[in-house]
């Protein structure tokens, strides 16, 4: 078929492209189904099931036929609407699930099996032999499962996400959508105009209607230049709102570049958050087909996507053309097509007081029984009062009436209403809040009736905002009324598809009703109907209208499907907003990231966090090496380690005391100004899940500092226990992680190097003891806070000042500390130091530990409630005697491996057997051997005693002697000093 005359493309220009191998040509302006109808081609795919010929249906992104694959490669794209795809030089197409090609499709034998293969039929056959499932139908399931593939590579492309805000969101452009902008734009408001077409315009692009006598682009085009001449409206093409979510958010995803050859470097799709106040559906109507036997094949289309594909992409099916139709519209094609020079084979019109609207044949009460034509339509059969006959036609248009788009009005569970005139589905009264209905979506099919909807809604929405709109001069349109039959489908023997995609007939949705199937939930899951890509927008209401017959109630009394998003299929690759890769998550660098960086540091990442593992220096060829010094260097002289990332809570107000006592198990309101008390927290079930410090810098603030890993999820925990469990409490919190950065000072040479920076402070052991605070300056004015704790066992502080000085801060305790041997050091050697002096760390707070079990029993007070106290005295839990131990190998050369099992050395190695397990290892240079902590069936009884670790993964064990867990300075004089 040739190029028709007119149209919306641009004849100057040539595109290329290519579909299943063979090259074909269309221009810009056209999609690939317009392109390939020009072109001649009407077969483009097979269905689901059956694998029957399929061609294309519609105009718009309701197609369920034309689905084929994009591209190659890594960036070949599945299950992609024909009708959507925006044609661009070299575009590669292919058909899918055929097999070896779609002219000639193997599985394609289904077809000829289809009473064996019914509504429900996977139900009842791949129940028995029971033996069958795993070796032969799951296997079978899953290759025939699917359409298109997946290149299984990683995908190239780039996305992005954003956030927008508005006063009005308009979902459309067509003529309801244009008005809604333009009136509230004209008020002043905030506007986002989304639309999934590359035009604005919508169903406007597609008719030969006039506006004010002249024609609707004209219109349009002023419109398009008066809104980019406004600062306040923002009009977003190839933008589909796909959900409406809490609170005024919708989602939408907006197609970047999609339309050109290649991405070179360009974000492909953006996911936007809309945060509107309010929002309009302006979403337009879908046309849906009639129901008869063999109406499937490639050549029969929707009526008014003939006339689009005619009027905007100058392209149509064939040269001689039907038309069935139950209402006004399908004349309007028919009208159209003429007058585009296509041949009009006839008019069948089911209602027998029709009246012709132009020169063609019109068969008035007539219907189409039946079609012929393998791989595409040659003849219709018609038959009126009794009589039929054949007509030949290369195409049919179908046109069963119109179902507004409430599919988005439905995503806050709002209920459809039937309007019985219209015989359609139309937005109740509750839906989403602030969703507003306009034009086709709200019922209004004529373009007058649609621009003055619209219109009304923005005023209306403005209204309800306060702000003055007024209803703005509408161009002239047609008023014409929308009449429309009873009629879904045409009784008759054969098979009549309701949802092509899935090959689901009227004889399944009569099977489904035969066998009890008839609420509709259960319909759509016994046959399938609406569960396919195009969500049955274009099968569902007659599916019901089908089942409303058999069960003799009416429409609304059989019920009908709501929705949820999407609305159209969104990729998963832009749902995840181009957190991929490096982005997969955030990745935070500690304030001295780039001077450890400078000095060879080897960094690790802990939870979001990058920090520095341990700092090689030149002649160590072993990253042991590098650890064994710097844990040296703490325990001889003075070390340096970042330890930023520790969680950092501010909580202020007059009630601090008692807010933090209610969250510690151990007693927090005694804590006096100028002191640090080290805390432990319980999960309501009785077990630890985090601990840390709680400074008391004055008597209504107190800084309190948690493990890195869970530093959210302690701060998330205290909002909710500040906003729902205890709000009478007169407390704030904030955290401040990322506000200070934080350097630990240990050794006993720190007191020394500290010195040198603070400002006239006191430092001795009289004037600031071990676990104090306090807040002073250093560097000579520089605001910070000081505490004196320790994690390595050492005399340590903590000095933090705000974060954009920690760079600064490390490289003059650096250059102040030369003399003294200072020595940054990383995690490895910080877990070393811990693990010498018996410090509890995540690993052993791992969830499954009580206070107990990590020797900290005696710190959950007896004298005053707190989360998960009472829960820790069950007796499940308060008679766990597994306790923490230090463990080191017999052999000094022996391996003490983390998550080794623990057994008695005469024991047999089982779980019954089982003893505990070590939760932390390492190398300890102070004790010149391997040692652990672990926890121990009465360990705290069982010093002395050797035992056998297992180490089941590589198949070793070893001896192993139970010792105190504090391997160094057990009387803890050193951090007293």
């Amino acid at each position: 078929m040739t190029r028709l005359a007119g149209g919306l493309i641009d004849r100057s220009r040539t595109l290329n492209f290519s579909f299943d191998g063979k090259r074909y040509q269309g221009h810009p302006g056209d999609t690939l189904a317009s392109a390939l109808l020009a072109n001649g081609v009407r077969l483009v795919g097979r269905s689901f099931k059956y694998h029957r010929p399929r061609g294309v249906l519609s105009a718009g992104s309701e197609e369920p036929n034309a689905i084929v694959e994009l591209r190659s490669g890594a960036r070949q794209e599945p299950n992609t609407r024909a009708t959507v795809v925006e044609l661009f030089e070299g575009l590669q197409a292919r058909s899918q699930n055929r097999w070896p090609s779609l002219g000639f499709d193997a599985l394609a034998i289904n077809d000829l099996l289809s009473p064996f293969l019914t509504a429900g039929f996977y139900y009842k056959t791949f129940m028995w032999p029971k033996g069958f499932w795993e070796k032969l139908y799951e296997p079978a399931i899953r290759r025939a499962a699917g359409l298109g593939r997946l290149s299984m590579q990683a995908d190239p492309d780039i996305y992005d996400k954003g956030f927008l805000h508005c006063d009005l969101l308009v979902i459309g452009g067509g003529a309801a959508g244009l008005a809604a902008a333009l009136t509230a734009a004209r008020g002043g408001a905030r506007v986002i105009l989304a639309d999934e077409d590359f035009r604005l315009g919508g169903q406007l692009l597609s008719e030969t209607g006039t506006l004010d006598g002249g024609q609707a682009t004209n219109w349009i085009s002023a419109l398009e230049a008066e809104f980019e001449s406004l600062p306040n409206i923002r009009v977003m093409r190839r933008t589909t709102v796909f959900g409406v979510y809490d609170h005024g958010i919708y989602g939408a995803v907006e197609s970047v570049s999609d339309h050109f050859p290649e991405a070179n470097g360009c974000v492909r799709q953006t996911l936007w958050r809309i945060t509107a106040k309010r929002a309009i559906l302006a979403a337009g109507a879908t046309e849906r087909p009639i129901a008869f036997a063999d109406n499937d094949r490639p050549g029969i289309m929707l009526a008014g996507a003939m006339r689009a594909y005619a009027n905007r992409w100058a392209a149509c099916p064939s040269e001689t053309v039907a038309v069935f139709t139950n209402n006004d519209d399908g004349h309007h094609t028919a009208r159209d097509l003429a007058a585009k020079g296509v041949q009009i084979a006839a008019v069948i019109d089911a209602r027998p007081e029709a009246k012709a609207r132009g020169d063609y044949r019109l068969i008035a009460g007539g219907m189409v029984t039946g079609s012929r034509g393998r791989l595409g339509l040659k003849s219709i059969k018609v038959q009126e009062n009794g009589r039929s006959e054949w007509i030949e036609c290369g195409a049919l248009g179908v046109s069963g009436g119109w179902n507004p788009n409430v599919h988005l009005f439905s995503h806050h569970r709002g209920r459809p209403v039937w309007n019985e005139p219209l015989q359609a589905f139309l937005p109740g009264e509750e839906g989403a809040l602030g969703l507003i209905p306009a034009g086709a979506a709200a019922g209004h099919f004529s373009t007058a009736d649609a621009l003055r909807s619209g219109a009304q809604a923005a005023q209306r929405a403005m209204d309800e905002l306060g702000i003055a709109a007024s209803l703005p001069d509408l161009p002239r349109a047609e008023e014409a009324d929308y009449t429309v039959a009873h009629v879904f489908h045409v009784p008759g023997k054969k098979r009549a598809w309701v949802d092509f995609q899935n090959d689901v007939t009227v004889k399944d949705i009569k099977l489904a009703h035969a066998e009890n199937m008839g609420p509709v939930e259960h319909l759509k899951r016994y046959t399938t109907l609406g569960m396919a890509t195009d969500q049955g927008k274009t099968s569902n209401v007659t599916g019901l209208a089908v089942m409303a017959e058999l069960t003799g109630r009416s429409i609304p009394e059989t019920g009908t499907t709501i929705f949820r998003p999407p609305y159209t299929p969104v990729t998963l690759s832009v749902l995840g907003g181009g957190d991929v890769g490096r982005h997969f998550r955030p990745r935070r660098l500690t304030p001295t990231h780039h001077w450890a960086k400078a000095q060879g540091a080897v960094f690790v990442e802990v939870g979001q966090w990058m920090r520095a593992q341990y700092f090689a220096r030149a002649g160590e060829t072993h990253w042991r090496q590098s650890v064994d010094r710097e844990a040296r260097a703490v325990r001889g002289a003075v070390g340096l380690c970042d330890v930023t990332t520790l969680g950092k809570i501010d909580v202020q107000g007059a009630d601090v005391g008692e807010f933090l006592n209610r969250l510690y198990c151990n007693m927090m309101a005694t804590l006096k100004v100028g002191r640090v008390r080290y805390g432990l927290m319980l999960r309501e079930d009785g077990f630890a899940y985090d601990d840390g410090t709680c400074a008391r810098l004055a008597e209504d603030h107190c800084v309190v500092t948690t493990t890195t890993a869970n530093a959210g999820l302690v701060y998330r925990n205290m909002e909710f226990a500040r906003q729902c469990l205890w709000p009478e409490l007169d407390v704030q919190l904030i955290s401040t992680t990322d506000a200070w950065a934080q350097i630990a000072v240990a050794g006993p040479k720190s007191r020394a190097l500290l010195a040198r920076i603070v400002d006239g402070f006191d430092l001795s052991n009289e004037a600031f003891p071990f676990m104090a605070c306090a807040e002073l300056t250093v560097c000579d004015g520089l605001r910070a806070r000081l505490f004196r704790i320790s994690f390595s066992g050492e005399l340590a502080y903590e000095v933090a000042v705000p974060a954009r000085y920690g760079h600064a801060l490390i490289e003059r305790l650096m250059e102040l500390g030369a003399d003294l041997g200072a020595t940054p050091y990383g995690t490895e050697a910080l877990g070393v130091l811990r693990i010498e002096k018996g410090h509890a760390a995540g690993p052993e707070l791992n969830g499954q530990a009580t206070a107990a079990m990590v020797g900290l029993g005696s710190m959950v007070s007896q004298k005053k409630d707190s989360v998960g106290a009472v829960m820790s005295r069950r007796e499940g839990l308060a008679g766990d005697r597994r306790r923490l131990v230090g463990l080191r190998a017999v052999d000094p050369a022996g391996k003490v491996v983390s998550g080794s099992h623990l057994f008695a050395e005469d024991a047999p190695r089982k779980f019954d057997t089982d003893q505990g397990w070590i939760t932390s290892a390492c190398y300890s240079p102070h004790v010149g051997s391997m040692i652990g902590l672990g926890f121990l069936e009465n360990g705290d009884e069982r010093l002395g005693e050797v035992i056998v670790a297992a180490n089941p993964l590589e198949g070793e064990s070893a001896r192993l002697r139970v010792v105190p867990a504090h391997f160094v300075d057990p009387e803890g004089a050193r951090l007293r000093e």
